[in-house]
């Protein structure tokens, strides 16, 4: 039964999208981006986290600039080859305006490793239930911030994931929450990545004291800080704190660094930061 009433049969003639930003952001070559996301999650060395990661906050640069630190969420995501697992996939529209949530209406979304199929019941209900998700794919064709994240999830467990594409505009939290909460609350085996870098483009000691006291409010669980800050994911990472303050999962920093410290000068940096939420 579904969780969220009626549904909408899914679309026969749903497109599956093609990667937009292979051999920019990360390999278009399939051995190449397979062995950068294994380097990756290899030297990703991760503190004790005690339950099971129900959530993760990703960055979204080029790989060269923000693959460390993305190791460390994806690393953490606590993943079962035997079970099927519905990744809530969640980040900022930056190419085009979208008013709510645009929901990704795709059959899967591929990249240079093969194809992620799209939970599209989940996503026909979505677009049933709440009049804050909308049909976008104009918005989804271009944009970059979930496209990186899916080598990585596919490093992790291709054959037993289905992914719901969300990319936020300017909406309450609160509207998305309502929606997502018994989902998340109910299936314990779904997942929530938030993809967003952090500050952009200060100096380097500048940005790494913005970046740090905004991923020690998120620790904290401090939301009006976290809503005052520069991170171009901000409203989606609200969307996780107010999910993980209802069904009591804790947060964890696993990591952060900036382009300063990855590949780019210290003149202007973008911050990156790796967070986990466990759930008891």
């Amino acid at each position: 039964m579904s969780l969220f009433g009626a549904k909408r049969s899914p679309a026969l003639t749903a497109p599956v999208r093609p990667a937009a930003v292979a051999g920019a952001f990360y390999p278009a070559d399939p051995g190449a981006l397979q062995t950068s996301v294994n380097t990756y999650l290899e030297q990703a060395t991760l503190p004790p986290l005690n339950g099971t990661v129900r959530a993760v906050i990703a960055p979204h640069a080029g790989y060269i600039y923000s693959g460390p630190v993305a190791g460390y969420s994806f690393r953490a995501l606590s993943l079962s080859t035997h079970q099927e697992h519905v990744v809530f996939l969640m980040g900022p529209a930056h190419y085009v305006p979208v008013s709510g949530v645009a929901v990704g209406w795709y059959q899967a979304l591929s990249t240079p490793l093969g194809e992620l199929p799209v939970e599209t019941e989940l996503v026909a209900q979505l677009l049933e239930k709440a009049s804050v998700f909308s049909e976008r794919n104009d918005a989804h064709a271009p944009e970059h911030c979930l496209e990186v994240e899916l080598p990585f999830l596919q490093s992790l467990n291709s054959a037993h994931l289905r992914i719901v594409p969300l990319l936020f505009g300017q909406v309450p939290p609160e509207r998305v929450v309502e929606t997502l909460t018994p989902y998340l609350r109910d299936d314990p085996t779904s997942r929530l990545v938030i993809s967003s870098d952090l500050s952009h483009f200060h100096a380097y000691g500048h940005a790494k004291r913005i970046d740090m006291a905004l991923l020690d409010a998120i620790v904290r669980r401090d939301m009006s800080t976290v809503a005052r800050g520069e991170a171009c994911g901000r409203i989606p990472i609200l969307t996780l704190m107010l999910i993980a303050e209802r069904l009591g999962w804790q947060p964890h920093l696993l990591d952060y660094k900036n382009s300063g410290d990855t590949a780019g000068d210290r003149q202007r940096v973008v911050g990156y930061g790796a967070i986990a939420y466990t759930e008891a």
